[in-house]
């Protein structure tokens, strides 16, 4: 069957709209590839299966849905399944998102035991349900512990890194809580423990963004923060916040994963197919003037994430700090400092990529590892020019824009990064310069900015301006009845609005001025605190908060020494058995005989 309400209409306008400008932009971006027929089949595929869990009446076809949904990203992820690290990173994807997805099902079966019995249901295994149910849209929607895999993710064609794991796949556990929302609200333990982890997923995807090298990693960093402000939200009860934002965010995230695939493909051209070459940041700038529609709409996303006014992400995430710091201090404390890291690393990102001189000419190599105990320093300085120590950097970058010194040696090495591997251009191709796109793929890009600029003011909910235009909220229609608001007058409307904005927009203004700070440069004593904070920070980053080298070591190592052990156990000590019982029945039947043939 099919259930079509206003919320299931909602993400439908969502899936299709940003799913035909995928499919158009793709025509371009994938015209010369092998698998350009097979890659269309999983895209299609992947769009009928996401309509199929938006459209259904009930949890076991929503779940069928579900892993059809996960089966199209481990394929989408694997696309070019000839690369290691993308055949890796769908089998983590995949694996990941198992676990999820197993607390999913076990969810669903408890839920359907539960509801058949008649007694009344024991308030812990409710909650214990509801949090079997929520591990589900915990995978599928990146949230900490089980975020490891969307960074990976991006080993997919960029296409898809925007429509699968920026706008609609991710979005679909925001979606399911949504649908199961008035079930959890009796239920404050498991919103508590739900808005945590939305509060905790949005910090930590916002510090792990904060230095990363790769363009499209750095975005995924940025989609799973944004995605744990919806998840804390909808723990706090605001689910039209969260709805609210989730509609602003894919299509500002949409915009500036396509703009990264613009870049992407042009700079391919230049430096190589790979994605250590074609995806450093380090090895792009001043891309705007070879580039300006990209570059545009680019600088109009980042401006969307960052909370700027008049943008659409400024309203949803604005409106979800608010309802964060009412509902608890600690979460608007997060939300708020999580706002401020966004601005830093989406406009480090944006400078990096479109400000300066292009820098694909230079081949001097860049050593990330730092120590703070040596008397090298490392200095930040995104905007105007650095001043230089006395002592020469070993590798250096620095342009009138997006400047970046690295004084450091080999102290720390990084785990899953190798960031030198990547410094060597072929000199022969250094002359080129990149080209804007063609015309299918700039066009989606300046079709998604406009949703990007005007669709988050017709969430704003102002009663009387809406009854003179004779239109309500867009955003009003998947409100549920569990929600109350009081009508006030546009003055108050309009009052609130600017005082809620003060604070957001503050901190958003804070986090860009820090890309433009070059002072840094001349205080010794700033120096020194800066250079402790950009090793530990440059470290956590670069090797994912370690919580991938954890994982590894405990989960997958420790999996592989338990198997050897039991291994050994087997072979040894019960075929051994066996083995002993078989030679001992064979020493007795062998004396048997002996007796027999001697009489």
């Amino acid at each position: 069957g099919f259930l079509v309400d206003s919320l299931s209409l909602t993400m439908a306008i969502l899936v299709t709209t940003v799913g035909i400008l995928v499919m158009i932009y793709s025509d371009s971006y994938m015209r010369y590839d092998q698998g350009y027929v097979r890659f269309y089949a999983y895209l299609s595929l992947f769009t009928a299966s996401m309509s199929g869990s938006v459209f259904s009446p009930n949890l076991i076809q929503l779940y069928f849905f579900w892993e059809l949904v996960g089966m199209c990203s481990y394929l989408l992820i694997g696309f070019w399944f000839t690369r290691s690290s993308a055949a890796n990173a769908c089998q983590k994807a995949f694996v990941t998102n198992r676990i999820g997805d197993f607390g999913l099902l076990l969810g669903i079966l408890g839920l359907y035991w539960t509801t058949e019995k008649t007694g009344f249901v024991n308030f812990l295994f409710a909650n214990i349900i509801i949090v079997l149910l929520f591990l589900g849209p915990v995978a599928k929607s990146a949230q900490f512990p089980l975020h490891v895999w969307l960074p990976d993710a991006m080993e997919g064609p960029t296409p898809i890194s925007a429509l699968i794991h920026a706008a609609t796949m991710v979005a679909a556990g925001i979606f399911f809580i949504a649908r199961i929302f008035k079930l959890i609200l009796s239920l404050p333990l498991a919103m508590s423990i739900i808005s945590w982890v939305g509060g905790l997923t949005a910090l930590l995807g916002a510090t792990l963004a904060l230095f990363q090298k790769d363009l499209k990693k750095g975005l995924a960093y940025s989609t799973m923060s944004q995605l744990g402000y919806m998840v804390s939200a909808l723990g706090i009860g605001a689910d039209r916040s969260a709805l609210f934002h989730l509609i602003t965010h894919a299509y500002s995230k949409a915009l500036l994963f396509l703009g990264a695939g613009s870049v992407i493909h042009s700079l391919e051209k230049i430096v190589g197919y790979s994605p250590n070459k074609s995806q450093n940041m380090f090895f792009m700038g001043g891309l705007r003037r070879y580039m300006p529609i990209t570059g545009t709409t680019f600088l109009l996303g980042t401006l969307s994430l960052c909370g700027i006014p008049p943008l659409a992400c400024f309203w949803s995430k604005d409106e979800i700090i608010t309802k964060l710091w009412l509902s608890s201090s600690y979460l608007g404390l997060v939300a708020s400092g999580t706002a401020a890291l966004t601005a830093f690393y989406m406009f480090r990102i944006h400078l990096l990529t479109f400000e300066g001189d292009f820098r694909a000419s230079q081949s001097d190599e860049i050593d990330f590892n730092y120590s703070p105990q040596s008397n090298k320093t490392i200095t930040f300085s995104f905007w105007g020019k650095t001043e230089l120590m006395k002592e020469p950097a070993i590798g250096q970058i620095s342009q009138n824009a997006a400047s970046l010194e690295f004084r450091v040696k080999n102290v720390l090495s990084t785990y899953f990064v190798d960031p030198n591997q990547s410094s060597q251009i072929d000199s022969s191709r250094v002359l080129l310069k990149p080209k804007e796109s063609d015309f299918f793929m700039t066009i989606p890009l300046i079709v998604l900015a406009i949703p990007t600029v005007c669709i988050g003011v017709l969430g704003v909910d102002i009663p009387e301006t809406q009854k003179e235009l004779g239109f309500t909220s867009f955003f009003n229609w998947f409100v549920f009845s569990s929600n109350i608001f009081k009508e006030y007058k546009i003055t108050e409307i309009l009052f609130e609005i600017l005082l809620d904005s003060i604070g957001s927009f503050s901190l958003s203004l804070f986090g860009q001025k820090q890309i433009f700070k070059s002072e840094f440069s001349s205080e010794k004593k700033i120096i020194s605190v800066l250079g402790y904070f950009a090793y530990y920070a440059q470290s956590w980053s670069l090797n994912r908060g370690f919580i991938d080298y954890y994982y590894d070591l405990f989960f997958i190592r420790g999996t592989m020494f338990l198997s050897q052990v039991f291994l050994n156990f087997d072979r040894h000590i019960i075929d051994g058995f066996v083995n002993a019982t078989g030679l001992g029945r064979g020493l007795v039947c062998g004396v048997d005989l002996d007796l027999v043939l001697s009489d």
